[in-house]
């Protein structure tokens, strides 16, 4: 992740990108940002869990497309093959940066969880014409509102719209929710430790995914997966 430098309570902080994926994630996401976003309260983020978790389950259909060895991962070269069928265009710089983004374990292969998260960033990154006919082809168009919805979060946590997360961004929004409540400041600092997992003091949009799928249960459902395989074998 970037690195955040700054003294006190400045306003201005000098972030620099680990990777020009980083840079291109925030900057879009700064985009997004700068049209506000519809979420009223972290409560109504929450309400759409279920929906959210629907949506994700039926990704699994486009991710068994692509892995072409059906060993429940997508290594480098079946990811270039998906993005050669769908004319998503993405230099080799890209495709590496993307897959190391999103292959938190470091063993060469996306699973499903990391996948998920991999679409979305695709979503956020690519919004071309060329884009939006291959997530036709994908099947994405049913996916865009859940990836939608995913973004208007992270924009109504993002108060100050620099492509970040902070702590007392997230403090703020549970306070916002919960009304002054005693646990609210408790619960703000829990749901941003599991978000902020490389502990830098910043979320970013990745960072949010991952969570995200880990609070809808999707990294359950992949281990379940794994071990079916495990047994078939």
């Amino acid at each position: 992740m970037g690195g955040v430098i700054g003294k006190g309570n400045s306003p201005k902080k000098a972030w620099v990108p680990e990777t020009k994926l980083e840079a291109k994630m925030v900057e879009a996401m700064q985009r997004r940002a700068s049209g506000g976003s519809k979420m009223k309260s972290f409560n109504s983020v929450i309400l759409k869990f279920p929906k959210i978790d629907e949506s994700f389950r039926k990704c699994k259909s486009i991710f068994e497309q692509f892995d072409d060895n059906s060993n429940n991962v997508i290594d480098k070269e079946e990811l270039r093959h998906c993005f050669n069928k769908l004319e998503i265009s993405f230099s080799e710089e890209e495709i590496n940066d993307l897959f190391e983004a999103c292959d938190i374990n470091d063993d060469l292969g996306i699973k499903f969880n990391e996948f998920i998260v991999l679409l979305c960033l695709v979503h956020l990154l690519k919004d071309d014409p060329a884009a939006q006919l291959a997530k036709a082809k994908m099947g994405m168009p049913d996916l865009e509102t859940t990836f939608e919805t995913l973004v208007d979060a992270f924009v109504f946590l993002d108060k100050n719209k620099d492509g970040h997360v902070s702590r007392s961004e997230m403090i703020d929004a549970i306070n916002e929710t919960a009304c002054g409540e005693r646990s609210s400041g408790q619960i703000a600092m829990k749901r941003f430790e599991e978000m902020d997992w490389d502990k830098n003091g910043m979320v970013n949009f990745k960072e949010f995914l991952f969570a995200f799928t880990r609070w809808v249960g999707i990294d359950e459902m992949d281990d379940e997966d794994n071990d079916e395989a495990g047994e078939e074998v």
